[in-house]
């Protein structure tokens, strides 16, 4: 009887990193909402060469995310001048109205990165974005909008599950 109490209190012990693992908090996405959007840029005094990607670290995707941990906002510092987010007419079709940040989650209702709803909103993915969000579900995922500080007439739409984020315009109501 000793012994299988011996093995049980030892397999316990073994197993209790792996549970960790799967129960702790995840570093991107798995549920986490960002407390607030990107901050404005700021040219940086020292500029650092352009990054090979965006999985800054082992296990982060290779597109723009948050860090759960401190809501830092990886990939957001391309700075208003950024050509792939010009727009010739900004707010074409009004302006999103349903609400920003943490306490409006929305479910994607369909659609894909070209043309997108929810709630009866419709939004498309910049183009220039559209690789970063290959694994979207379109008809399930949830997502949050928040206002885009740099480039006038794009929203941040952050998908929950992944914990990234693409550039999206909003297209107007139904």
């Amino acid at each position: 009887m000793k012994k299988l109490v011996g093995l049980f209190a030892a397999l316990l012990v073994l197993s209790l990193p792996a549970f960790a693992q799967q129960h702790g908090r995840p570093e991107v996405g798995g549920g986490h909402i960002p407390s607030h959007g990107p901050a404005p840029y700021k040219a940086p005094k020292h500029p650092n060469p352009p990054a090979a990607g965006f999985n800054d670290q082992a296990g982060h995707p290779n597109a723009p995310h948050v860090h759960a941990k401190g809501d830092h906002w990886i990939g957001h510092d391309s700075g208003p001048d950024d050509p792939h987010y010009h727009l010739d007419h900004p707010w074409e079709h009004g302006r999103f109205t349903g609400g920003f940040g943490r306490g409006h989650v929305w479910r994607i209702g369909g659609g894909g990165p070209s043309r997108f709803w929810f709630g009866g909103f419709f939004f498309n993915v910049a183009p220039y974005d559209f690789g970063f969000c290959n694994d979207w579900l379109w008809d399930s995922d949830q997502i949050v909008i928040y206002d885009d500080p740099d480039h006038v007439g794009w929203y941040l739409a952050y998908n929950v599950r992944l914990g990234t984020y693409v550039h999206v315009m909003y297209l107007g109501n139904s």
